[in-house]
């Protein structure tokens, strides 16, 4: 855990919108650790308020509630980290992703508009197009939006946004279907991973740093309006990710490579981490192989208290 930010953040009241998904998780114990006041917002909220921390049940798509909590709660900064991360091409998510990415974030935006906050984070995503070119998803199309209305907010009813674009993450608190904690469940639990080919080159980053981009981003002077990408900036395959990971776990278990087709348009990005450290004095601390030992140890914990945990692994 790093202390990045901590006396900025001490004693602000900070709203994390979409406080129970993995990031918001994170975010909200990351907060909480540097002496932030939280208000945890979400549809579901998981275990009771306590001291600096007060779980809010509402339903950012409900334009009303986020205005109430805005006007008597008045937070200092505002993370906007609702959504639904899936980059599936089924028609059937054109809506949910068009609610819960792009409707949320104009909600969140008009309240802050209306009650002004010291800074507002939103998040893009490294599915969205570059070059012109069109969405290649539901998902990125909603992202892409959304950040088109998160900049336009910015210039023309000033509001003080701040973009970041986390690339590949990974940690403990993944939920399973992930790749990565989809490949670590798999091969400490002696099953098979079923893969795509592996060949996709992905730009990974571990949730500790993405955290500390996420403090930085609320604190350094000056940025608003700007878009950081939170990334390693060196490309790892999928294949060599499972590859490690049947290492680290010591499993005899073996992925099987193109069990799945390969999805079509998938991107291929690197982050681009030179403009993120001269502006926000962030760059990656946690080494791949380190973060996949981090995140193994806490799946070994995960399935030990579910009793899933085998003897030996393969």
């Amino acid at each position: 855990m790093s202390d990045l930010g901590n006396s900025e953040i001490q004693g602000k009241r900070i709203l994390v919108a979409g406080a129970g998904g993995f990031l918001g998780q994170h975010l909200v114990e990351r907060l909480l650790q540097a002496g932030a006041e939280v208000l945890a917002v979400s549809r579901r909220p998981q275990g009771e308020s306590r001291a600096r921390l007060q779980r809010i049940r509402a339903d950012m798509v409900d334009r009303a509630a986020i205005r109430s909590i805005f006007n008597e709660l008045s937070p200092d900064i505002v993370y906007q980290l609702c959504g639904r991360p899936d980059g599936g091409r089924d028609l059937s998510l054109v809506i949910p992703t068009l609610e819960s990415d792009i409707l949320t974030t104009v909600n969140l935006l008009l309240a802050a508009a209306e009650k002004p906050v010291r800074r507002f984070i939103t998040t893009a995503s490294l599915e969205e197009s570059v070059g012109g070119e069109a969405p290649i998803s539901p998902y990125a199309a909603a992202k892409m939006s959304s950040v088109t209305y998160a900049k336009m907010f910015h210039r023309v009813y000033n509001v003080p946004v701040v973009v970041l674009r986390p690339f590949m993450t990974y940690g403990p608190k993944q939920p399973g279907t992930k790749i990565v904690s989809y490949l670590i469940r798999s091969l400490l639990s002696g099953e098979v991973p079923k893969l795509s080919s592996g060949t996709r080159m992905v730009d990974w980053v571990y949730i500790d740093d993405v955290m500390d981009g996420f403090l930085k981003a609320a604190v350094a002077a000056g940025v608003e309006g700007e878009t950081f990408d939170l990334g390693s900036g060196e490309m790892v395959s999928i294949r060599d990710i499972a590859n490690r990971v049947a290492v680290l776990t010591e499993s005899d278990v073996q992925p099987a490579f193109g069990a799945l087709p390969d999805r079509a348009f998938e991107r291929e990005r690197s982050a681009d981490t030179d403009t993120t450290r001269l502006r926000l004095a962030w760059q990656p601390r946690v080494p791949l192989d380190n973060g996949l030992a981090l995140t193994i140890d806490w799946w070994k914990k995960q399935l030990a208290a579910e009793g899933s945990m085998p003897d030996k692994v393969g």
